[in-house]
């Protein structure tokens, strides 16, 4: 008898730790729901496109190796590509060599965003200038237009004349362990693979290479 009390009980315990386990988790469902619809409410949501396969740079893009996906707005609005606009991305080719499941951003592709009227028109309201990809055919052909008022940045060779006629090496080759930097390729590498760095980045790492030992201010950096 007792046996049987004992048998029961344990079934009416195990129901109800079942029951109220149920509720507890439908309850933080219910909260996970809630705090992802004000998410979204507060920031939009909007379908981009996505690479549905690892792409080199050169890459014609086919219907094929697009896919979508539903992202938050911030920050995506204006840059990444929309499923809707497809058909403006559909035979360009890749400026730059992407990953399976990335967003695929206007900046991604060869002459950017059709839409865009002229460089200007990407110089947010408050801004002073913005980045481009100055690389082939993705360059500012066809970017800026008569009238645009633009800051432009440029990248001069500043090496000493008489280093070349002294016949010494005017573009060494920098490395502290597996970082390495080659100032004639202008290219910077982590062992053998090559680190795909901004012009700013790389004049601050060769300031740092060339000035190795020593601490800088950042007056002068």
């Amino acid at each position: 008898m007792k046996r049987q009390i004992v048998l029961i009980a344990s079934l009416v315990a195990g129901v109800l730790a079942a029951v109220l386990t149920r509720f507890y988790l439908n309850a933080k469902d219910a909260e996970v729901r809630q705090i992802r619809e004000s998410f979204n409410r507060r920031y939009g949501r909007m379908a981009v496109l996505v690479l549905k396969r690892d792409l080199p740079s050169g890459t014609v893009l086919q219907m094929s190796d697009l896919g979508g996906l539903d992202v938050p707005e911030i920050g995506m609005r204006g840059q990444a590509v929309e499923e809707n606009d497809w058909r403006s991305v559909v035979g360009r080719k890749l400026a730059y060599g992407r990953k399976a499941k990335d967003v695929l951003l206007w900046s991604d592709i060869e002459g950017g965003n059709p839409s865009v009227t002229g460089l200007s028109a990407d110089v947010k309201k408050a801004m002073r200038a913005v980045s481009i990809n100055c690389s082939g055919a993705a360059s500012v052909a066809g970017m800026v237009k008569p009238n645009d008022h633009v800051d432009v940045i440029g990248t001069f060779d500043l090496s000493d004349p008489s280093s070349k006629q002294s016949g010494a090496k005017a573009n060494p080759v920098y490395q502290a362990g597996e970082l390495r930097l080659d100032a004639e390729k202008r290219k910077v590498y982590l062992g053998e693979a090559e680190i795909h760095v901004t012009p700013m980045e790389y004049a601050l790492l060769l300031l740092l290479f060339k000035n190795q030992g020593k601490v800088l201010t950042t007056s002068v950096i």
